[in-house]
């Protein structure tokens, strides 16, 4: 927390507030609220979050590259893996794959939908094993991440904007 807070990784702080949760194979995971002193603007989202899968160019940033790939795909779930825990009523709750766009854009809610490039606009695709087959993944699958915490922790950090 004083990492995010002290460094002000989403700008200066104002307030903020967790909640720790033990869920699943009792993992503690936190939800963090942060009010930040001046609202992000919609043209710096995508250099706080991102929802694709990193450039693999080693003199990018290959520690981004392994940590999005090993903890930042959602599932997958739906017809792939049918016995997801995300499954609820044969459709997956979070909702995955998401739809995909060429640009960050506001959305109606208050959450913008993030930059999910298509492999014809320049995203990128991997390949993945799903009980024991290989699965093609793309940005639709990508849960929205901050770089700066992803390389900083190594870990699966969902990280999402709400204006």
């Amino acid at each position: 927390m004083n990492y995010i807070f002290k460094q002000h990784v989403f700008g200066i702080t104002q307030c903020w507030m967790y909640s720790i949760e033990w869920k699943k194979r009792g993992l503690p995971h936190a939800h963090i609220l942060i009010w930040l002193v001046e609202r992000i603007r919609p043209d710096q989202i995508d250099d706080i979050i991102c929802a694709e899968i990193p450039d693999p160019d080693p003199d990018t940033d290959p520690d981004l590259d392994d940590v999005v790939i090993k903890n930042m795909i959602h599932g997958p779930c739906g017809p792939i893996n049918r016995q997801s825990p995300y499954m609820v009523n044969c459709k997956c709750s979070k909702p995955y794959p998401r739809k995909m766009t060429a640009e960050t854009i506001a959305g109606h809610d208050g959450y913008p939908l993030y930059r999910h490039r298509s492999p014809d606009d320049n995203g990128r695709t991997i390949t993945t094993k799903v009980k024991g087959n290989d699965f093609m993944v793309d940005n639709s699958w990508v849960v929205p991440y901050s770089p700066l915490l992803s390389k900083t922790f190594k870990a699966h950090c969902n990280v999402e904007y709400c204006n």
